[in-house]
């Protein structure tokens, strides 16, 4: 069943996505990813908001994690998984943990990316 639940979440937040990301770029142009940037900017202030409500605020059925934060915003955008997840091991006091993600994951992603792309190109 939680499956299904993340599943849901998941189609709708990557429908949210889609047209969110199509809305903007259709207003801003593509110069910049302003798209991609609005969508990871609000993931990142949805995660903090859900979160903060499922956890300190309410006693809903633990479905609901599963339905917003990881289905419906890990849809949406994984960028804020990971800013939460680094925010949540420097409040923690793991401060060399959070700076380590933070920067492995913006450079070797970005590696990642590149390498990815030469793999495609030699095919």
């Amino acid at each position: 069943m939680r499956y299904l639940i993340v599943g849901l979440g998941g189609f709708l937040g990557a429908v949210a996505r889609f047209w969110i990301g199509g809305l903007v770029y259709d207003r801003t142009g593509t110069r910049f990813p302003y798209g991609t940037f609005v969508v990871n900017c609000s993931g990142c202030f949805l995660i903090g908001l859900t979160m903060a409500i499922l956890t300190e605020r309410t006693h809903l059925s633990p479905n609901w994690r599963y339905f917003i934060p990881i289905g419906f915003i890990g849809g949406y955008t994984t960028f804020s998984s990971f800013e939460y997840e680094t925010l949540m091991a420097m409040r923690d006091g793991a401060l060399m943990i959070g700076f380590l993600n933070l920067g492995l994951s913006v450079a070797l992603g970005f590696i990642c990316v590149w390498v990815g792309m030469m793999c495609g190109r030699a095919v």
